[in-house]
């Protein structure tokens, strides 16, 4: 439970610190980060599990890139006035995020 609250908070972290660099994505503050990250780990779960073992670990990472792009774009329709997006924006974001969180521990030990 505490590793799920970690992973939370970092990817919040992580998708307002990409909205600095990321040309295209502009998220007016945490709570707009924090609205985000909690969409994108609901989804991404709902998804893992209606897939189940099918996927595959380079399938999974394909998945979670699209979902993140489609719903990192759509958080703006969420969050309106706290988090506005391009496409292009959306696509370099998960890119981004997702480069992040291969690195970025998210799980305490």
């Amino acid at each position: 439970m505490i590793g799920m609250i970690v992973r939370f908070i970092v990817s919040a972290l992580v998708l307002l610190l990409v909205s600095w660099i990321v040309p295209g994505l502009r998220v007016a503050g945490f709570t707009g980060a924090l609205i985000a990250a909690a969409v994108i780990a609901i989804l991404g779960y709902v998804i893992e599990r209606v897939f189940g073992d099918k996927i595959t670990r380079m399938g999974r990472g394909s998945i979670g890139f699209l979902t993140a792009a489609v719903v990192i774009y759509f958080s703006q329709y969420l969050v309106p006035g706290s988090i506005s997006v391009s496409i292009i924006g959306a696509l370099l974001a998960s890119l981004v995020i997702g480069i992040v969180d291969s690195f970025v521990p998210t799980t305490l030990r």
